[in-house]
C-alpha cells in the first residue's frame, strides 16, 4: 500500500514536523511533552546551526534543530536513524557548543541558560541489554554526583530509543506517549486515528501529508527516502554481522572500507564523516 505520510526519520521528513518556521507550534508541543511541568516552554525561536561549530568540520555535522526558548535555554534536537560507535560522546561534545556561546566578552560571572539535548533514536543502546531500563524507550540524564544526587541541573539529555516504544493507540495516556505513537507509526497512517483529532495534531499530519507536497519537494522526499532506506540498511547490516564497530574502532583500512560501502549506496558524504569519522579529503579519494 502506497504511503500517505512522510517518514519522519528522514531528514525531510523530520525537518518538514518540526523544522520550519510553521512547525513552531508542533515542536514546541512535542518539547513540552518532554520536559518537567516546571521547563515549560512558551515560545521559540530557530537558531543557525552552521554558527555553533568552531571549525568548518564541525558545522557540517551538526545537529538538525537547534533553538531558544524565550528565557535564553537552548535545544537541540537531533534525529539519528542508525547506530553509531561513539554517538554518546558526540552529543556531549556537541552540547558544549551552546555552553561556549553564552560566554561574554569582558567581564562575566558564568551564570549559564540551561542546555537540552534531545535524540530520536531509531535504534537501541546496547549498553542496557542487562538492565531493568532495557526496554524503557524515554532515557533522560543529567550530571549527578556518587549518590545520585544532581550535581547540576542546567544540561540535561533526553534519548528516544524508538525501537523500545511498543504501546498500541488504546494504551497512549499521556501527551508524549501520542508524540511517539505519531513519529513512529506515521509513514504506516492511512487515516488519522481518533486519538490525534486536536488542533497541533491535525497540523501535523497535514504537514506531513505526500499530496500537499510540490513537485521538488516530492522529489526531494523521494531521495531522501532511499537515503535513508540506503544507509540504514547498510549500518544496520554491518552492525548485525559484527563487521562494524570493529572497523570504526579498528585500522583506517577498515573505516575506509565501510565508507567505501556507504559511498557507492548514495549517503551523502556528511554522514558517512559522521558515521567514519573520517575527513573529507579521505572520503573523497574514495
Amino acid at each position: 500500500m502506497k504511503a500517505k505520510y512522510v517518514n519522519p526519520f528522514t531528514d525531510f521528513g523530520f525537518k518538514k514536523i518540526f523544522g520550519e518556521e510553521a512547525s513552531k507550534p508542533l515542536l514546541l508541543d512535542f518539547l513540552n511533552a518532554l520536559l518537567p511541568q516546571q521547563n515549560k516552554i512558551v515560545s521559540l525561536s530557530f537558531k543557525n546551526t552552521e554558527q555553533l561549530g568552531q571549525t568548518d568540520a564541525d558545522r557540517k555535522a551538526i545537529y538538525d534543530i537547534y533553538c531558544e526558548n524565550e528565557n535564553g535555554e537552548k535545544f537541540i534536537v537531533e534525529l539519528q536513524k542508525a547506530k553509531q560507535n561513539y554517538f554518546k560522546e558526540r552529543t556531549i561534545y556537541y552540547s558544549t557548543f551552546p555552553i561556549r556561546e553564552q560566554a561574554e566578552k569582558g567581564e562575566w560571572n558564568y551564570n549559564l541558560k540551561a542546555v537540552f539535548c534531545v535524540g530520536i533514536l531509531d535504534f537501541t543502546f546496547d549498553d542496557y541489554e542487562s538492565e531493568p531500563e532495557k526496554n524503557e524507550a524515554v532515557h533522560t540524564i543529567k550530571l549527578k554526583n556518587q549518590n545520585g544526587k544532581v550535581f547540576y541541573d542546567k544540561l540535561t539529555y533526553i534519548y528516544l530509543e524508538m525501537p523500545n516504544f511498543k504501546q498500541t493507540e488504546t494504551e497512549l495516556k499521556t501527551r508524549l506517549d501520542k508524540w511517539l505513537y505519531f513519529i513512529k507509526h506515521l509513514e504506516d497512517f492511512q487515516t488519522i486515528p481518533t486519538i490525534f483529532k486536536d488542533d497541533v495534531f491535525t497540523q501535523a499530519f497535514e504537514k506531513a501529508e505526500l499530496a500537499k507536497l510540490g513537485y521538488e519537494e516530492l522529489e526531494k522526499y523521494e531521495m531522501n527516502l532511499k537515503v535513508y532506506r540506503d544507509y540504514k540498511n547498510t549500518i544496520d547490516t554491518a552492525f548485525d554481522e559484527g563487521k562494524l564497530e570493529g572497523k570504526l574502532e579498528g585500522k583506517l583500512e577498515g573505516k575506509l572500507e565501510i565508507a567505501k560501502s556507504l559511498k557507492e549506496s548514495g549517503i551523502p558524504t556528511d554522514i558517512i564523516i559522521k558515521t567514519t569519522g573520517l575527513s573529507e579529503s579521505e572520503v573523497n579519494k574514495l
